[in-house]
């Protein structure tokens, strides 16, 4: 899940970039009156001036920099992979600027390794935020001139939006500013170049689309459809529905407003008939659909079957109305589990964007909205009783102490200028209602023990008020951490132990227990049901201890070089831990997080919630879905393809887990739609997943896709199927927010590959393959697969999504990206 740390080593061509030309300056004369120094008259106008006259530009100038001679293993790189750049600080204002008093604050999302300019030191402070510190007597900088500080950074550079802006300035004793040249979400702006082997101008990965005639099909398509005679001239629907409450009959309503169907002459009648219905149809969800001439009529198995009769109609719908050919659609959902997950913790996104997400969800049939509510970067849900988790983690800002709000993150700005916000009680209250009338559930996840350091800095902001006022012992209830831990660890995205809860404390539990209670009570609340509790549980590790890096002493050339002997497992030097090992009740501190897992299902269990959700590796170290309390255990798949996802899959269900497939290959829609560089996203999994390739997945025979696309780098790869076929509960798309720093580029990414996903979770296609044990599948080595039957899907599939669903998309409001594809004749 955006995971930097999983990036390996890469076959990319070297080459060198065009250079802005900076020039390196001298240490600074005495104080004149055309300095910075000699006009500020305080440290906030000093800030000012800075902030308007400093301008830092990025240039990426060679992604093989071990191969160019770079000590890329003796400077600790992941797989002694790095890369070499420059810094390149401009004075664009009108008086000169020197060093002293001042710092420059930036983000990273690669580690960096190294700066080579002894003019200035960095300091990594926490995340992704790094100090770099101009030293006193070392820099002067006249109008119109440029230092550069070259570096070296951990792995590549193969996208703009590699490089994050808003670098700001502090002055000591003033509020600190952004640089004004780097405010901006336009990198072009400020990246000067990129290598040769990051230049691509692929527009995706789709083949040529010729139009289809596709009246008679459905977005996402039906099981089956026979035409009748006529067709029905539909701008507008009288909707008499059976078993569906008021509010679910009004969002078909608005759906049909959106969609400019304003017209109410044509009946839609629905009844709940599941008896009526064929066995393959007479499912949740299920239902039977009529159009004739004079209006429609729909038998669903539930209430849902009669809602999807409805979208199914206004599917088959041109926006703004028009006629569809009279038809019987018998229609029933693949997967149980049709899902989309958001992350709202690392950037906040607003309730409006939300709602609408929403809406697109329930036109296309997709059930599961899964909130990723908090991470290390933010708490995104007010609790009751507990107001530092949205005081102090709900918001960014330049605070070294962390005791008012976080530190800045993923170019966050010191005021929150992006990325924070929560959501009240009440907007979550007034969420989960309209999700229910739309038929989606909503899943909460507090991701733990990992993956929280917004709750844990919380808590410790929490106990040092109450600790403050001689509350010791309320002070102590919820804090998260071991005070005498001093265990060394670095996580995934560079966090230290204040990343983890401590599952030791009695804190943990408390904290656990109050929250799950709490957002139990919002759902009692709302009036709808609380069914799923997803707990995270994934990447509790310390990312020196991986494959990627050796001893100080080590001879391999293609890992890092760190000291082994400082770093440590979570929680190995937390007393309250090791006081658990000497006990007996846990052999080593690697139990930890399947053991809390198991105690927190204990809690979402009496709370009265039969179903708790973990990413795989969250589950890794239980014996199977049995060693929980909760009646379903889902496990999100995230594997890649390449690397192990059908062994993963069927070992997850062969232990009762109920599979739900989350695959970065495939599904993570923070990934770039194409290699172009300047489509935005992480990339360790995939280099380019435009719509085709998510309509291309088949969910139920893994090893399939290793026939139809490469690995990552679009290279070869075989799989072969093993055992019986596992049963998948479902799949969902994923919106991981780093790179998705505000609403609209959550759209831009989400959309249309929402599309695709909904094709894919709703519809078996006929290409799809069974799974077979024993069959090996290779890109252009093996031919299983009917890529005719394929593409001719698509072709239909694409010609609906240009010509039908983005003009509704428009009328939405929805800001999607162009699709990767043209129709012929465009």
């Amino acid at each position: 899940m955006k995971r930097i740390a999983h990036f390996a080593r890469a076959g990319l061509l070297a080459a060198a970039a065009a250079l802005l030309p900076p020039v390196a300056l001298a240490a600074s004369p005495a104080a004149s009156p055309d300095s910075a120094a000699g006009i500020a008259k305080s440290p906030a106008a000093l800030t000012a001036f800075l902030a308007s006259s400093l301008a830092l530009r990025v240039a990426i100038d060679n992604n093989h920099a071990n191969a160019a001679g770079v000590p890329c293993a003796d400077l600790g790189a992941d797989g002694a992979a790095c890369a070499t750049g420059r810094l390149i600080l401009t004075n664009q204002g009108s008086k000169a600027i020197w060093a002293g008093g001042w710092k420059l604050y930036t983000h990273s999302i690669r580690r960096l390794l190294r700066l080579d300019n002894p003019a200035f030191t960095f300091e990594h402070l926490t995340g992704d935020l790094y100090a770099i510190t101009p030293l006193p007597g070392k820099l002067f900088l006249a109008p119109g001139q440029s230092v550069t500080l070259p570096f070296v950074a951990e792995y590549w550079y193969l996208r703009y939006s590699d490089l994050l802006p808003r670098t700001f300035v502090a002055v000591d004793g003033a509020a600190p500013a952004i640089l004004q040249f780097n405010d901006t979400d336009d990198e072009t702006k400020y990246v000067v170049s990129l290598p040769a082997d990051a230049q691509n101008n692929s527009t995706g990965n789709a083949p040529p689309v010729a139009a289809q005639p596709v009246s008679t099909r459905a977005l996402p398509s039906v099981k089956r459809e026979q035409t009748l005679p006529g067709s029905l001239d539909l701008h507008g629907v009288q909707l008499e529905l059976a078993g569906l409450s008021m509010g679910q009959v009004q969002a078909l309503r608005d759906r049909a407003q959106t969609l400019g169907l304003d017209d109410s002459r044509t009946h839609v009648v629905g009844v709940v008939a599941p008896k009526r219905l064929p066995a393959d149809i007479a499912v949740p969800g299920g239902y039977r659909l009529a159009i004739t001439a004079h209006g429609a009529f729909i038998e669903g198995d539930d209430p849902a079957g009669v809602y999807y009769g409805v979208q199914t109609l206004f599917s088959l719908a041109p926006a703004g109305g028009g006629r569809i050919p009279a038809m019987l659609v018998e229609d029933a959902p693949r997967f149980a589990y049709r899902g989309m997950q958001v992350d709202l913790a690392r950037n906040f996104k607003h309730p409006p964007t939300l709602r609408r997400l929403i809406d697109q969800m329930s036109a296309y049939k997709l059930n599961r909205l899964h909130l990723h509510l908090s991470d290390d970067e933010g708490w995104r849900i007010e609790i009751p009783g507990l107001p530092e988790l949205t005081g102090v983690g709900g918001r960014r800002c330049f605070d070294l102490s962390e005791t008012h709000c976080l530190l800045p993150e993923l170019a966050s700005g010191p005021e929150n200028q992006s990325g924070g916000g929560y959501l009240t009680r009440d907007q979550f209250v007034s969420l989960l209602r309209y999700a229910a009338d739309h038929f989606i559930e909503v899943i909460p996840e507090i991701d733990m023990p990992a993956h929280a350091r917004a709750a844990v800095m919380s808590m410790e902001a929490r106990y040092r008020r109450l600790h403050a006022e001689g509350r010791e012992q309320e002070a102590m209830q919820y804090r998260l951490i071991d005070p005498q831990d001093t265990t060394n660890v670095t996580t995934v995205q560079f966090y230290d132990r204040h990343s983890d809860i401590n599952p030791c404390v009695p804190g943990a539990l408390n904290f656990t227990g109050k929250v799950i209670h709490e957002i139990a009570a919002m759902y009692a609340d709302a009036q709808v049901p609380l069914h799923t509790w997803q707990f995270g549980g994934d990447e509790a590790k310390n990312i020196f201890l991986g494959g990627g890096f050796q001893a100080l002493n080590g001879t391999d050339p293609n890992k890092g070089r760190v000291n082994l002997a400082i770093q440590d497992k979570p929680w190995a030097r937390s007393p309250a831990c090791m006081a658990l090992v000497q006990r007996g009740e846990i052999k080593s501190t690697d139990e930890l997080p399947t053991r809390l897992a198991k105690q927190v299902s204990a809690q979402v269990a009496a709370n009265g919630i039969d179903t708790m959700g973990a990413w795989e590796d969250g589950l890794s170290g239980a014996n199977g879905a049995s060693d929980f309390s909760t009646r379903h255990v889902i496990s999100a798949i995230w594997d890649t393809v390449f690397w192990g996802a059908a062994d993963s899959a069927r070992n997850y269900a062969a232990k009762g887990f109920e599979p739900v497939l989350a695959l970065p290959d495939y599904l993570y829609f923070d990934f770039p739609y194409t290699l172009n560089p300047h489509e935005r996203g992480y990339y360790w999994g995939s280099h380019a997943t435009d719509e085709y390739k998510v309509f291309s997945f088949a969910p139920e025979n893994l090893p399939q896709n290793a026939e139809v696309f490469g690995d990552r780098n679009g290279d070869p790869f075989s799989v072969t199927s093993t055992g019986s076929a596992p049963a998948i509960h479902g799949m969902q798309g994923q919106a991981w927010g780093e790179v998705m720093r505000n609403d609209r580029f959550l759209e831009y990414m989400v959309y249309p590959r929402l599309l695709a996903l909904a094709e894919r979770a709703w519809h078996r296609a006929d290409w799809e393959l069974p799974y077979t044990a024993g069959v090996t599948y290779e890109l252009g080595v093996t031919h299983h697969v009917d890529m005719g039957a394929l593409n001719r899907d698509w072709a239909g599939f694409a010609t609906v999504l240009k010509e039908r669903e983005l003009p509704k998309l428009s009328r939405a409001g929805v800001g999607y990206r162009q699709p990767t594809f043209t129709l012929t004749g465009e």
